[in-house]
């Protein structure tokens, strides 16, 4: 079963890695026509075909072009009255000569469409009859009787993935622009919230000056549990930060510890970030550094508001 399964995986990864040769000025005009689409970009295959049509639409919708899967069995008998206009037909077929794809070119010519096809057959009905044909052949298929549709998916997959993220390249879509097609989720949640959704502020923030005593400081930590105070001056710019970690040097270092005031055990320079930069971003820097909260302040360096380790996880953001 194990020489199976590599076998199998062999010979799909041989399959994807001989399309890269492939890549020409058909490639090229390909991403282009996508590009230029004013309408929708209209995905059709039958079968296992179809299914991976499916995927590719949904790739394309994903990187914010329109896209949708149109059934051929259906589109010949009504559902091609979603078809409008300024669209685009990408049309699957390994043999290019499937019955429900073939009914469909009448229309798609009429309608004056632009026909993107893939297929293993460049000599195809199908082929012919598109503007622009992807050869999308294998040498075999995994399955032992070279039947079953396995390496002409994969490469199929592939060559779709491929268009989608030249064409993500060639229209500039920068992560801002993925995350609003992307809201729900752990990946849409990383996407789009922001550290000021997250920060404590207010009444929330543990603040101290610079002349309160260590017991007093130690009040503060405990209320607003965030396992530190901010010290700030008497015109409330921060100055530096008191964390468990330095009550603990503190009593190390001072047998008087109790009689020290905040700004002479504080560590200075404490971390800060913007608070429109998202939260991801806070997390890699409090990774990075191996601290667990971030300031946030204004352009006079007073705190307005804190992000903690905690409240990023709890939002779900990893």
């Amino acid at each position: 079963m194990i020489e199976t399964g590599k076998k199998v995986l062999r010979i799909e990864s041989e399959a994807v890695a001989a399309l890269i040769d492939r890549l020409d000025d058909k490639f090229e005009k390909a991403v282009e026509t996508l590009d230029k689409c004013k309408g929708r970009v209209v995905v059709t295959g039958m079968g296992k075909s179809g299914l991976i049509g499916k995927k590719i639409a949904a790739t394309l919708a994903s990187i914010g072009v329109p896209a949708f899967f149109l059934h051929p069995a259906e589109g010949v008998h009504g559902d091609l009255g979603m078809v409008v206009k300024d669209d685009v037909i990408v049309a699957i077929s390994n043999s290019g000569e499937t019955d429900e794809i073939l009914e469909l070119l009448p229309s798609i010519k009429r309608f004056a469409l632009p026909l993107i096809s893939l297929t293993g057959n460049m000599k195809s009905t199908m082929a012919k009859r598109s503007d622009i044909v992807l050869d999308i052949s294998v040498a075999e298929e995994a399955c032992p009787m070279n039947l079953v549709p396995t390496a002409s998916t994969t490469a199929t997959l592939a060559m779709g993935d491929a268009l989608a993220i030249a064409l993500l390249d060639k229209k500039g879509v920068k992560e801002e622009d993925f995350a609003l097609f992307h809201p729900g989720g752990s990946l849409g949640r990383k996407l789009i919230t922001r550290v000021d959704d997250l920060m404590h502020v207010g009444d929330q923030l543990p603040l101290v000056t610079e002349d309160t005593l260590v017991p007093d400081t130690i009040g503060e930590i405990s209320r607003k549990k965030l396992g530190f105070a901010i010290v700030v001056n008497g015109e409330g710019r921060t100055l530096g930060i008191v964390t468990d970690g330095d009550l603990r040097r503190g009593m190390e270092n001072h047998h008087d510890i109790l009689q020290k005031t905040a700004s002479e055990i504080m560590a200075e320079n404490p971390k800060t970030i913007e608070k429109d930069a998202l939260a991801a971003r806070a997390l890699q820097i409090m990774e990075s550094l191996s601290i667990t909260a971030l300031i946030i302040a204004d352009e006079s360096q007073k705190p307005v508001g804190v992000i903690h380790l905690h409240d990023i996880l709890k939002a779900g953001i990893v």
